[in-house]
């Protein structure tokens, strides 16, 4: 019985997702995801304390 259900639900959850994604606009995450680590990324060069002289990278 646990197998049929579960298989019901991955089933009827795979079949709203594609109703949701044909129907409506939904944003792309992935790229989503992308453009905030590169804001991220931006930020922090920019407000990063300068190094010492005797540091290295690591």
């Amino acid at each position: 019985m646990g197998i049929i259900r579960s298989g019901f639900q991955i089933i009827l959850g795979t079949g709203f997702g594609i109703y949701i994604a044909q129907n409506y606009n939904v944003p792309n995450i992935k790229k989503l995801v992308n453009t905030g680590i590169v804001m991220a990324k931006h930020i922090e060069e920019n407000y990063r304390k300068p190094k010492k002289k005797g540091e290295e990278d690591a």
